[in-house]
């Protein structure tokens, strides 16, 4: 699939048959829709909520890193995140849980949009393009973390590459990120927000990594204490500590 202008995908589908829309995807999909209606009577809501670093950092617009996901520039943009939203979100918030989920899609959406912000202080013409210029809008910071979570859970499933090609999502993955990265570091003149794209394969990249960390360490810890108490118990010594049992007198 190809979605054009502000923060749309580019090249990206998947076979069909992820199943039922789960609580969090179908929330964002009505959410998505629901401003897009409204954008087509209000015309100013991508310049009052679109992302543009010089409004965040000058004119303290602190909401636009949350408020451009859900805005989109056209029928064609919006059709394909929300196609994507449901076929990789779904899977993920099924193993995941809604919770997670929704708090992995925020965290990979306004992470993209800090890397957009953090990206435009760059010397020379990436910068300069994206400190002052036209509003990003597009859920596709989050999809791309969510497709970046799809390739590491489910590295072998088979994606439709623009319809026409299998490819496993692990190498899927690599190549949409090597195609935002020359992208962004090209001359930017397509109108897709491949910066934004590339924040939200990092951020997503970075979370499920610290995620991983944190999961490693407690199995450790608990694998460790299991390991002593056992150790305590064959040769009956005293586990030492506080005695928080009660005491009568």
């Amino acid at each position: 699939m190809r979605s054009r202008s502000y923060s749309g995908g580019s090249n990206f589908a998947h076979s069909f048959g992820p199943g039922p829309v789960t609580p969090a995807v179908k929330f964002l999909i009505f959410a998505n829709i629901g401003v897009f209606l409204i954008q087509q009577v209000v015309r100013e809501l991508p310049t009052m909520f679109g992302l543009r670093p010089i409004d965040v950092l000058v004119g303290l617009e602190v909401w636009q890193p949350v408020t451009y996901m859900f805005l989109h520039g056209s029928i064609s943009h919006i059709l394909f995140n929300m196609l994507s939203l449901w076929m990789f979100g779904t899977e993920l918030e099924r193993m995941w849980g809604t919770a997670f989920f929704s708090r992995y899609y925020m965290v990979c959406g306004v992470g993209a949009a800090a890397t957009t912000i953090l990206a435009s202080f760059l010397p020379g013409t990436i910068g300069l393009r994206l400190y002052d210029a036209a509003p990003t809008v597009g859920a596709s910071g989050a999809i791309y973390g969510l497709l970046l979570a799809y390739g590491l859970y489910f590295p072998d499933r088979q994606i439709l590459m623009s319809f026409l090609f299998p490819v496993p999502a692990k190498y899927f993955v690599m190549i949409i990120g090597a195609i935002s990265f020359l992208s962004a570091a090209g001359s930017g003149g397509d109108g897709v927000a491949h910066v934004t794209h590339l924040g939200g394969l990092l951020v997503g990249w970075l979370y499920l990594r610290g995620r991983r960390m944190r999961l490693a360490a407690e199995i450790q810890y608990q694998f460790n204490r299991w390991r002593i108490n056992r150790a305590r118990r064959r040769f009956d010594v005293h586990p030492g500590g506080r005695d928080d049992r009660p005491r009568y007198h």
